[in-house]
């Protein structure tokens, strides 16, 4: 592979904002490839995954170069000579790559990869959580994966097409993608492309959802004609699963703190062709007391540390602190007590994460349940998602159900 300069300029830049501006890379990435519109996919596609490999692979590459945060430009340089020589990519002679010890780079990360917390490239403080929540085993086989590109998996809008259709549509369109045992509603692209771009897409044929995300909605046992309660909607990706399988009959009431995110949701309901959805921005605790004992069925998507989606953002090993996670505990304790009284009797709701953290999810379920609120409630069933035993996302989703009057 031969660099060119206004590419590696490019990451050089994204690195830049993302390390030491603290911009989130996703968004860092989106702006890097509308830089230059003479780029193929090719040139898009080595900025958007060098950008990915660099911040995912952060402290191994910073050990191996002796460089440390906030970094130089110089030893952002340093950092891609570090990628560059483990990719096996020759150096060109610039002045950023003089006197770059090509073997001592590869002599230190053998080295360094026998030590977990280099290897997999994350602080010590995470490290030590996972190991103390998760044991070695466990924790080990995670990180790996989590440090894996994530497949782009499609859900089928049944709304509009199924998925079949979808996946002739798409191969017209040269898109090719693989049905996906145990997941009723997705694709699987085989190779990455931008779907964005799609007439599929366009027309709503599909929403872009990971494999573990699209079977939340299905573990909420929604029927059509149902009030069902989105509690922590975001920009709506299993709000829209729900509408679907209510086959747009009924009610979603899709509720978030961020009415910036709400916005969102409604352009993809309008593309979605989702017509029974409400948004409410939770601005106060009245919008939820309005509900109290109204919903058929209650999503609670919870905020959360986010450690089963690593894959998807791997700067969050960088942005997260410890004390976030602590707090965030707080939070979805907080959600599960007021929110769950949305739901009737005899009604069923789904505490969900994008943890793999038992103190986020099966140790919160079991703190509610023994908390007066909680005992209103009998636990149906939970289904805990590891990333290195499914493939996809790590994933925790419990449902419970609140006893009738009498029982």
């Amino acid at each position: 592979m031969r660099l060119h300069r206004n590419l590696c300029f490019a990451v050089i830049d994204g690195l830049h904002q993302i390390f030491n501006e603290n911009e989130y890379a996703d968004k860092v990435v989106q702006q890097l490839l509308k830089r230059d519109k003479r780029w193929g996919s090719r040139d898009r596609g080595f900025v958007a995954e060098t950008v990915y490999e660099i911040v995912r692979y952060q402290r191994l590459y910073a050990e191996i170069a002796n460089v440390k945060a906030p970094y130089d430009r110089d030893n952002l340089w340093r950092l891609f000579a570090v990628w560059a020589t483990l990719k096996g990519i020759k150096l060109p002679d610039w002045k950023y790559f003089t006197e770059t010890p090509t073997r001592k780079i590869k002599g230190r990360f053998d080295e360094l990869s026998k030590i977990r917390k280099f290897r997999e490239s994350i602080p010590d403080w995470m490290d030590d959580l996972g190991v103390r929540e998760l044991g070695e085993k466990i924790w080990t086989e995670e990180m790996a994966i989590q440090n894996e590109q994530a497949d782009v998996i499609l859900r089928v809008n049944t709304l509009k097409t199924n998925k079949k259709d979808l996946q002739l549509k798409l191969q017209s369109e040269d898109i090719e993608t693989e049905f996906l045992s145990d997941h009723p509603w997705a694709l699987k692209l085989t190779k990455r492309a931008n779907v964005f771009k799609t007439e599929a897409f366009k027309n709503g044929w599909f929403e872009v959802q990971d494999a573990s995300s699209q079977l939340v909605a299905d573990f909420l046992d929604v029927k059509p004609g149902m009030k069902v309660v989105d509690a922590c909607a975001g920009a709506g990706g299993k709000t829209l699963h729900l509408a679907s399988l209510m086959e747009n009959k009924g009610q979603v009431i899709a509720m978030d703190i961020y009415e910036s995110k709400l916005k969102k949701l409604k352009v993809r309901a309008r593309r979605n062709g989702v017509h029974n959805i409400e948004l409410k921005v939770i601005d106060s605790t009245k919008p939820i007391k309005k509900l109290y004992g109204k919903a058929d069925r209650l999503l609670i998507d919870a905020p959360c540390s986010g450690l089963g989606v690593l894959r998807r953002n791997p700067d969050a090993k960088w942005k997260l602190e410890p004390e976030f996670i602590e707090n965030i505990k707080k939070t979805q304790s907080e959600v599960l007590q007021q929110y769950s009284k949305m739901v009737k009797n005899g009604g069923k709701m789904v505490y969900a994460t994008c943890s793999i953290l038992p103190s986020e999810n099966q140790k919160q379920v079991e703190n509610f349940l023994n908390s007066e609120d909680g005992k209103a409630f009998k636990l149906i069933k939970d289904k805990k998602i590891l990333a290195h035993k499914s493939g996809f996302d790590g994933f925790y989703m419990a449902l419970l159900e609140k006893k009738t009057e009498n029982t």
